[in-house]
């Protein structure tokens, strides 16, 4: 029996955690961190079963995949249950290349996590290409600064561009969705 204390907590097939700068030292950027520390924790409150970690090469030579998977076993997740994708090299290319991996296995409850100011515009990229997924949103440990709201700001300016992008997307390629 179920009490008021004990709610029904959902259970999904893989969290898609999103990339984020590397720096040049290769070390992960604190946004980086935050991310695969709250996917990791989601495994391991067994709210997922897998995490997929997304994210290319974009300003240092290794993926941000790879530095995610390294954070995500040095924190104690078992190695089958992380998944790479190490092409994309934006949000848009994360939705397209883990609908691949995720459809590939069959998985149908997916959450997303990135920062909670990434959010708004992860889902509609997700969303609009194929992928029903859950927000389950990074926040920082400590009360923001303002590099959190400077991020809150590009994002706000990045959100018409991608819809353009997404939309002339969809659009040149219809028979894909």
């Amino acid at each position: 029996m179920m009490s008021a204390a004990s709610p029904p907590v959902d259970r999904f097939d893989a969290a898609i955690v999103l990339g984020a700068m590397v720096r040049p030292n290769g070390s992960p950027s604190p946004a980086l961190a935050r991310r695969v520390a709250h996917g990791v924790r989601l495994a391991q409150q067994g709210r997922v079963d897998h995490l997929v970690m997304s994210g290319g090469a974009v300003r240092h030579p290794t993926p941000e995949a790879h530095v995610m998977r390294g954070l995500a076993l040095a924190a104690g997740m078992a190695a089958e249950r992380l998944h790479v994708e190490d092409a994309s090299l934006n949000t848009i290319g994360n939705a397209l290349l883990s609908r691949r991996l995720v459809e590939e296995r069959g998985w149908r409850r997916l959450l997303v996590v990135t920062d909670a100011c990434h959010m708004a515009r992860s889902l509609y990229v997700f969303h609009r290409l194929g992928l029903a997924v859950r927000p389950a949103p990074a926040w920082p440990e400590t009360g923001p600064g303002a590099e959190w709201y400077i991020a809150w700001l590009r994002e706000a300016l990045a959100l018409p561009w991608t819809i353009i992008r997404v939309e002339r997307l969809k659009f040149t390629r219809r028979h894909l969705y």
